[in-house]
C-alpha cells in the first residue's frame, strides 16, 4: 500500500465511508479500490457521493498511477496513405488509437482500440505527446488548438488557444510542439514554439515561447532564458519527453555561419532552456536527418543513412554527452521494404521500426531478431509508452461519448 493512503484515509473520517449498510475501514477500502481495474473505478464513483469524493481526489489520483503496472504500447493510426493525403485532400482519412500489450509474458496483441468523436470534418489533429495516460492533440496545420485527453476515462479538456499567429504566409514560420509534465508539481504543459523568418532581411529567425497549464487553464510566454535567435528545431518537431523535460533536435548557426545540430531542452519546472551535444558523428552522418525519442529514462537518437538501414545512438546516461552509444546499424537483410523508420522501443528494449505505409516490426538490437507486429496505419504514425490512468478525473472535463 501506498505511504500517501493511511494520509488520505484521515481526510475521510470512517463514518463518512459507509454507504447504506456497509462499511469498511478507510484504508481498507482505498486498498481495495486502487487495485481494481479502471472501468470497476469509474463505476464506483456512481455507488455514493463518498466513493466519488474518494476517486476523484488528486492524492487517490497519484496513488493509483503509481500502482499502475501494466505498460502498453500507444499507436495513432490514420486510414489513408501519404499518396492519398496529396493527391485526394478532399477525401479526409481517419485516425485511430490502438493500446497493444508490452508485456515479456503475453504477445504483442491488441488491447483495445479507439477513436476521439469530435475529430472529423476538415480539421486534421495529431497526436504531439502523451504522458500518464494522457493524449494531447493538436491541429495539424498551425498547432494552435490543442485537445488534452484520457481516453480510459472517456474525458477530455479542450485548451484555450494559443496566441494568434501574425498575418504571415505559413512557408515564413514553423512551429514545434511538445506536452509533458513538471514533476515537481504534477502540472502538465503543453509547450509551443514559434520560428519567424523574414526572408527579405535575411537575419536570424525570431523565436517565441508560449507554455500552457493545465493546472492553471491559462497561456503564458516564456520571456527569459530562452534559445539563441537563430535557433530552429530540426527533423520531428514534436519532443519527447522524459525526466520532466521536453527535447528536441535543434540546429543553429555560428558567427563563421557553420551549421551546428544539438538536442534543446526545455525543463517544465522551470520553463528554462538548456543544451545536450549530440554523439560525435563521423563526416558522413553530420547531414543527416535526425530525429529523437525517448528510451526508458533516457534519450534516443535516430539517423536516416539510406533506403536499407539506419543508426541508431543510446544515450547510456541521461544529461551525459559523452555517453551517447551507437549500438547497431540496421540493415535491410529480410524482404525489400522501403526505408526503414523508428518509432520508439518496447520495454525490452526492441524498436519499433515502420518498414512502409502499412509494416510494422519490432526489432531486437542485439540478435537482430525481427517480429511482425502486423498494424495497419498510414502517414503520421505516433508510438509512444502509455499506462491507464485516472489523471483529469479531478478536473472539469468534457465527457466523450463513445
Amino acid at each position: 500500500m501506498s505511504d500517501n493512503l493511511p494520509e488520505l484515509s484521515r481526510s475521510f473520517p470512517e463514518e463518512a465511508i459507509m454507504c447504506d449498510s456497509h462499511s469498511l475501514p478507510p484504508e481498507i477500502l482505498l486498498d481495495i479500490i486502487i487495485r481494481l481495474p479502471i472501468k470497476s473505478i469509474i463505476t464506483c464513483t456512481s455507488v455514493c457521493k463518498t466513493w466519488k469524493s474518494l476517486i476523484q481526489n488528486p492524492s487517490f489520483i497519484s496513488d493509483h498511477l503509481r500502482h499502475s503496472t501494466t505498460k502498453y504500447l500507444l499507436f495513432s493510426l490514420y486510414s489513408k496513405t501519404a499518396w492519398q493525403v496529396y493527391r485526394i485532400p478532399h477525401e479526409q482519412g481517419k485516425e485511430h488509437y490502438a493500446l497493444h500489450w508490452d508485456d515479456d509474458n503475453r504477445d504483442f496483441n491488441e488491447y483495445t482500440k479507439f477513436y476521439f468523436p469530435l475529430l472529423h470534418g476538415q480539421v486534421r489533429f495529431c497526436v504531439v505527446g502523451s504522458c500518464d495516460g494522457l493524449i494531447c492533440l493538436a491541429n495539424y496545420t498551425c498547432c494552435d488548438t490543442f485537445i488534452i485527453w484520457n481516453p480510459c476515462i472517456r474525458k477530455f479538456v479542450q485548451v484555450s488557444k494559443a496566441l494568434a499567429l501574425p498575418n504571415i504566409p505559413p512557408f515564413r514560420y514553423s512551429v514545434s510542439v511538445g506536452f509533458g509534465i513538471d514533476s515537481k508539481t504534477s502540472d502538465y504543459k503543453v509547450a509551443r514554439i514559434l520560428s519567424f523568418r523574414d526572408r527579405k532581411s535575411g537575419s536570424p529567425p525570431k523565436l517565441e515561447v508560449e507554455v500552457y497549464s493545465l493546472a492553471t487553464a491559462e497561456w503564458k510566454t516564456l520571456t527569459t532564458a530562452l534559445p539563441p535567435t537563430s535557433t530552429e528545431c530540426y527533423g520531428n518537431p514534436h519532443a519527447s519527453s522524459v525526466n520532466g523535460a521536453l527535447h528536441w533536435v535543434a540546429s543553429r548557426r555560428t558567427k563563421d555561419n557553420m551549421l551546428i545540430k544539438f538536442v534543446m531542452v526545455l525543463d517544465l519546472e522551470d520553463e528554462v532552456f538548456s543544451e545536450i551535444a549530440m554523439p560525435k558523428f563521423a563526416e558522413n552522418e553530420r547531414n543527416l536527418p535526425s530525429t529523437i525519442s525517448a528510451y526508458g529514462n533516457s534519450l534516443a537518437l535516430y539517423q536516416e543513412v539510406s533506403m536499407n538501414y539506419l543508426n541508431i545512438w543510446l544515450m547510456k546516461e541521461y544529461g551525459n554527452a559523452s555517453s551517447w552509444t551507437k549500438i547497431v546499424i540496421l540493415a535491410d537483410q529480410g524482404p525489400r521494404y522501403y526505408r526503414p523508420s523508428a518509432k520508439g522501443f518496447r520495454k525490452s528494449g526492441e524498436v519499433i521500426l515502420k518498414m512502409n505505409d502499412t509494416k510494422f516490426i519490432s526489432r531486437d538490437l542485439e540478435t537482430q531478431e525481427i517480429k511482425d507486429i502486423g498494424n495497419a496505419g498510414y502517414y503520421h504514425t505516433y508510438v509512444d509508452y502509455y499506462v491507464e490512468s485516472l489523471v483529469l478525473n479531478d478536473k472539469k472535463s468534457q465527457l466523450c461519448s463513445y
